[in-house]
């Protein structure tokens, strides 16, 4: 069972929503009499924003109850943005009793947002995140600085403590990946079923291992593939298998660029080959990567030109 057990009754019970200048009183002014309120200002263009907003909303539905998190589309509110001074995003304001009782600015790790909330909570009476919770958010803070070895030891533990945590399994498997060990992480993976196989994060997992081991089978013909590019632009087949190597080579930009103008030269070859391999790799790198986001922006551009 995953350790996030929150469950929403309804609207006014949900820990994290979305609310607007007209909402804000409601929201978070008189919201924040029962419980600290989290208020997030971010905007969609905004890069920081998407990879600080996830790990908000992870930590507050962690916390059972005990805050809410409200998101502000500043682009959408821009007087409230003004009247609060919001100078520059993502801007993270911690509202109680009606006032803003704490602050940061600018992007920041799981582990100082965790922070962040448990000192908010410890301060107004909340319970501090569980072990698992605190467990998770190191796991994550090696990941982030690719201590994969680290990382995976720390999801080993959780499991270890919790076998059905379907976050810290998809986590190991790809702490294992990253480290080279595909094949346990298969093992991980596979060892999934139900409802935890469909989990996004296990999807995500398992197309990045389905992209490597075929990515395996093209390692080392760099050369030859790059010859037969320079013999002719138009072999499909060469560029598709050279996008493969450079991903399995850690190269994702470089495949992305090249199944970008398998696509641009011929969309359909291979029944659609190439759009249905860059689906794959945006998915294997996570809705949120900066290069997902401006290789879905380049296809999308190609697709209804």
């Amino acid at each position: 069972m995953d350790i996030d057990l929150t469950t929403a009754k309804g609207p006014s019970e949900a820990p994290v929503i979305d609310s607007s200048t007209d909402g804000f009183m409601a929201d978070v002014i008189d919201a924040s009499i029962d419980k600290p309120i989290v208020v997030d200002f971010w905007a969609p263009w905004c890069g920081p924003c998407k990879q600080l907003t996830p790990i908000l909303e992870k930590l507050t539905k962690s916390a059972k109850g005990a805050i809410r998190l409200v998101k502000i589309n500043i682009d959408e509110n821009q007087e409230l943005a003004r009247q609060l001074r919001i100078a520059s995003i993502p801007t993270v304001y911690a509202f109680k009793d009606g006032r803003p009782v704490d602050a940061f600015q600018g992007a920041q790790t799981e582990t100082q947002v965790k922070a962040f909330i448990d000192r908010l909570m410890k301060k107004f009476g909340g319970p501090a995140l569980s072990p698992v919770d605190e467990a998770m958010a190191a796991a994550a803070e090696a990941a982030q600085t690719e201590d994969w070895g680290g990382a995976a030891a720390i999801y080993d533990q959780i499991l270890a403590h919790e076998p059905g945590h379907v976050k810290a399994a998809a986590g190991l498997a790809r702490a294992l990946l990253k480290s080279g060990d595909a094949v346990r992480a298969r093992v991980v993976i596979d060892g999934l079923t139900g409802a935890a196989a469909s989990d996004a994060e296990v999807t995500s997992v398992r197309t990045s291992l389905d992209l490597a081991e075929r990515a395996a089978a093209s390692a080392g013909q760099h050369a030859g593939l790059e010859a037969r590019l320079l013999a002719s632009a138009d072999d499909h087949e060469a560029r598709y298998e050279l996008a493969l190597a450079e991903y399995g080579a850690g190269r994702p930009e470089t495949a992305i660029d090249l199944l970008l103008e398998l696509f641009r030269r011929n969309r359909a070859w291979n029944e659609d080959a190439a759009r249905r391999e860059l689906v794959k790799l945006f998915e294997a790198l996570g809705p949120t990567h900066a290069l997902t986001v401006t290789g879905r922006r380049k296809l999308s551009a190609m697709m209804f030109k």
